[in-house]
């Protein structure tokens, strides 16, 4: 089902439906007729239900859409989206809210600040975002094959913004899609078996770049967690082979080596939890105390503070929290979301290396050299992409972590770069099979406990006074 994104469908399927029952009633000769209209239009009118069963944001600018969902928790998404003609899919103001409560706003923008493709021989090395870019022509209409929830219409310029030349032209550009994740919880204590599965609200997009297919992919969960991912298919380069050490044999015996290469995405993603300003980042950390305790090593975690602009990189036990003290739970705790990296294949752009030195690496890094898992910066809409910025704010994150070095963080930006090396295989000829690469932002302590407990478990908050259930065996 397509649905155009600038009409609130969920509305005017109702209007419609009341307008067939009424005709039904004028002739009783169209009743059959009416009859199937009327159950056609009730199905419509579910169907936009299912995609948007709370009021949509009423406060989303020009050349934006409202989309809210509500989740298998009772809590409710809020957003607006938008595609520029670079960044592709950008989605702002986005608010979760748990249920029976107000919306709480996490994120003013979000969006790919870039991708850079540099091939291992050396040969080709492209910013995909920057030079070609994932809105307009290379934006891709989508069909109910690529799409198995419903796709949503939205204007897409054919040449740049599509003020000055060419036209726009509503196309299913967006798929919104509902789709089952698993399991929630278990819990199996006493003899009481509780257990629930939960869904997950999917936003995506396809642009083509070359030869290559991206999915960009934003997920949100009934819990409130947040994943950006890019998934890339399509085909291997058709011109980019070379040889065993910068590739790997694809078609028959060893002659014909596809060149490896790198997808190194960087997200953008502007903060509003608590407001547009008064955000702070902590990084925690886990160490070994070389201690023993009575059955297990002692190991300690720590937060520490990061006052100013500054890049960081990735490592086991090792993630970032971004937090509004201003913004308490009922438990007296601060607001959060933790950036959880996952897994990545960490990278320097080529385009850093090459107009940076070590010694320019952002205040408190640690590190000497040039390269970032993640930074954070004070907001500042001339900073957009993450390399081959325009205007007089820098070229990219480490000018931007540089010039502003002695501000204090407070209207923060997280710029989260994710790396997947890709060495070709056989299989992937062709098309490609999907490969994936993302992170994921969770909420830490932004309710006091989780939003959706099973009626057995809405008092259990903080150590229990009396445990029924099973205790772990003790270790002899």
């Amino acid at each position: 089902m397509t649905v155009q994104l600038r009409s609130f469908k969920d509305v005017y399927g109702q209007v419609f439906v009341k307008m067939v029952k009424t005709l039904c009633l004028v002739s009783a000769a169209l009743l059959a007729g009416c009859q199937a209209g009327t159950t056609a239009a009730s199905a419509q009118d579910a169907a936009a239900g299912k995609q948007q069963e709370q009021a949509v944001p009423a406060d989303c600018s020009e050349g934006q859409s409202p989309l809210s969902q509500k989740m298998s928790s009772g809590a409710t998404w809020s957003l607006c989206f938008s595609v520029d003609p670079k960044l592709g899919m950008v989605l702002s103001d986005v608010a979760f809210a748990p249920p029976g409560a107000e919306p709480i706003k996490l994120i003013s923008s979000m969006s790919l600040a870039q991708l850079e493709v540099p091939y291992d021989d050396g040969g080709r090395m492209t910013s995909d975002i920057t030079t070609a870019g994932f809105g307009g022509p290379n934006m891709h209409s989508l069909t109910e094959t690529e799409c198995a929830g419903d796709l949503l219409e939205h204007p897409i310029p054919t040449i740049g913004d599509g003020k000055k030349f060419g036209k726009i032209v509503d196309r299913p550009v967006l798929c919104s899609d509902m789709v089952d994740a698993g399991l929630s919880y278990r819990s199996g204590e006493v003899g009481e078996l509780l257990a629930k599965r939960k869904d997950d609200w999917q936003l995506s997009t396809i642009s083509k770049v070359g030869w290559y297919e991206y999915i960009n992919q934003i997920t949100f969960g009934a819990d409130g967690t947040i994943r950006p991912s890019l998934g890339a298919t399509g085909d291997l380069s058709p011109a980019d082979y070379s040889d065993k050490d910068h590739g790997s044999a694809v078609g028959e015996g060893q002659q014909d080596h596809a060149s490896s290469h790198s997808h190194n995405a960087v997200w953008k993603i502007d903060w509003a939890l608590g407001g547009e300003a008064g955000q702070q980042i902590e990084q925690y950390d886990t160490r070994s105390t070389g201690k023993e305790g009575k059955h297990s090593p002692v190991v300690e975690g720590k937060y520490t503070k990061i006052a100013s602009p500054a890049t960081g990189r990735w490592k086991d036990s090792r993630w970032w929290k971004v937090s509004a003290p201003s913004l308490l739970n009922e438990d007296g705790h601060v607001m959060s979301y933790e950036i959880d990296m996952g897994k990545t294949d960490s990278f320097t752009f080529v385009d850093d290396a090459r107009n940076h030195q070590p010694s320019e690496q952002g205040a408190g890094s640690g590190t000497e050299e040039i390269g970032y898992d993640v930074a954070f910066t004070n907001a500042d809409e001339c900073q957009v992409y993450a390399t081959y910025n325009r205007g007089g704010c820098g070229r990219g994150v480490l000018d931007y972590v540089k010039d502003q070095k002695r501000q204090k963080l407070d209207d923060v930006v997280s710029w989260v770069a994710v790396g997947y090396h890709h060495v070709p295989r056989d299989e992937e000829q062709s098309p490609m099979e999907v490969h994936w690469q993302g992170f994921n932002l969770v909420p830490r302590d932004l309710t006091a406990t989780r939003i959706d407990p099973p009626e057995e478990r809405k008092d259990l908050n903080g150590q229990p006074d009396n445990w029924d259930g099973q205790m772990p065996p003790e270790e002899e």
